[in-house]
């Protein structure tokens, strides 16, 4: 195995992507092959979309007079749009505009051609990557200047999860409705995933994390199942997505976290600088 690993901690699906752009960077910036880092995935969570037809139905009728559609992730939108089985525009009356956090789900968005019809769906979207997150978006929606209490809001989320976002929309007076499509299922530990992390050098270890919830399981696994328990993390080396991920990350031991902004391209070039120290 090379002197370097780099573990991709994301679910398979999303994994193969990332993997993919890896090493096509690693390919242009002219690594040797004797210098080519392991690419490792452990996939600390499997998203599991809902299957209910009793939730299409309900989704479709919240809709139906909703003022706005909240998205937290890409998964988020893969989950509801397989649920409806339908263009995004045929569940109301009048267009119902979008908010995301970010560009992945702004992509995935673009990928069921919400905002490309001939009468766009309006998204709002956080500009700046350092701010692709609740906050973010909150900001950007409080510039809207709506009255929030004659609005109806719709969050589409996994199971569990923060709600700052629905906390703050409250607040604001505007009426909620949080529905969750899918489940995050933690890696089983007896999966094999785990004897190939026993087999590597830690201390030469970039582990990529992008989900808090991920690495807080990770954080179990590694005190229940290894033999130095959390200290085995001391020696690797972690890059984030998020503060709030960094802090999970540091809170589970990790000797050397950095925080990036969201997005495969900061993870790539995180990963880029990392390899050339």
């Amino acid at each position: 195995m090379s002197a370097k690993t780099i573990v991709i901690t994301r679910p398979v699906g999303q994994a193969r992507q990332l993997i993919e752009s890896l090493t096509k960077a690693f390919e242009q910036c002219g690594i040797a092959q004797c210098d080519l880092p392991e690419i490792v995935s452990l996939p600390l969570l499997t998203i599991v979309p809902k299957e209910d037809d009793h939730l299409a139905d309900h989704i479709a009728s919240t809709l139906s007079d909703a003022d706005l559609a909240i998205f937290v992730s890409p998964n988020a939108i893969e989950s509801v749009m397989r649920l409806l089985s339908r263009s995004w525009q045929d569940f109301s009356k009048k267009v119902i505009p979008v908010g995301v956090m970010g560009g992945s789900s702004a992509l995935a968005l673009k990928n069921h051609g919400i905002g490309l019809e001939a009468h766009p769906t309006p998204i709002y979207m956080p500009p700046n990557p350092e701010h692709w997150d609740s906050e973010g978006l909150w900001q950007v929606l409080q510039k809207l200047q709506w009255d929030w209490s004659t609005k109806k809001v719709v969050i589409f989320k996994g199971e569990g999860g923060r709600e700052w976002l629905a906390d703050e929309l409250k607040k604001a007076g505007a009426s909620i409705d949080a529905l969750s499509t899918y489940a995050r299922v933690p890696l089983d530990i007896d999966h094999r995933a785990w004897e190939i992390i026993r087999s590597i050098d830690l201390s030469q270890s970039l582990w990529l994390l992008t989900s808090s919830e991920a690495v807080r399981h990770l954080g179990k696994v590694m005190q229940d199942q290894f033999p130095e328990g959390l200290q085995s993390l001391q020696s690797a080396s972690a890059v984030c997505s998020h503060h709030n991920i960094a802090d999970a990350a540091e809170r589970i031991g990790f000797g050397e976290v950095f925080t990036t902004e969201s997005g495969d391209d900061a993870l790539i070039k995180a990963t880029l600088a990392w390899i050339s120290l």
